[in-house]
């Protein structure tokens, strides 16, 4: 499992029009890959790291600064580009495996107590943000 961390001061998920997640102040959007293999423990291990990360303004997590997370899942994370010119999504999950995941992720968050919004599972997603820093980081299990 992999996750895309960048702090944002908001950001949002439209589709077709209608904001389906939003966050209106300082925290993270959190773009969440799956792969093959993937179970519990690279939940408990990605869903940490969102929460505990300190990076954050004043070296502060999400959990410490009661920031808000963004979840949108990301199954290009997993796009190949060693061959060719067109990348090879064959790393990705299927959808009937990585959605429960990605939905496992946003269930322990906000069992840390962390205010979590969402994108649509499988939707084409317009995602506004104010990146903070800029500051991005790779996380993975």
């Amino acid at each position: 499992m992999r996750a895309v961390l960048q702090r944002v001061r908001r950001a949002s998920v439209v589709v077709d029009g209608e904001v389906v997640g939003e966050i209106t102040r300082p925290g993270l959007v959190a773009l969440v890959g799956v792969t093959h293999g993937d179970g519990a423990a690279d939940v408990g291990t990605i869903a940490r790291k969102i929460a505990e990360l300190r990076i954050l303004r004043d070296e502060q997590s999400c959990e410490s600064a009661g920031a808000p997370v963004l979840v949108v899942s990301q199954f290009t994370l997993y796009g190949s580009t060693r061959k060719g010119r067109r990348p090879s999504w064959s790393d990705a999950a299927p959808g009937q495996v990585a959605e429960p995941l990605v939905d496992a992720v946003v269930a322990e968050l906000r069992g840390r107590g962390l205010e979590v919004a969402t994108g649509r599972f499988g939707a084409m997603m317009e995602i506004p943000l104010v990146a903070d820093g800029p500051v991005t980081v790779l996380v993975e299990s």
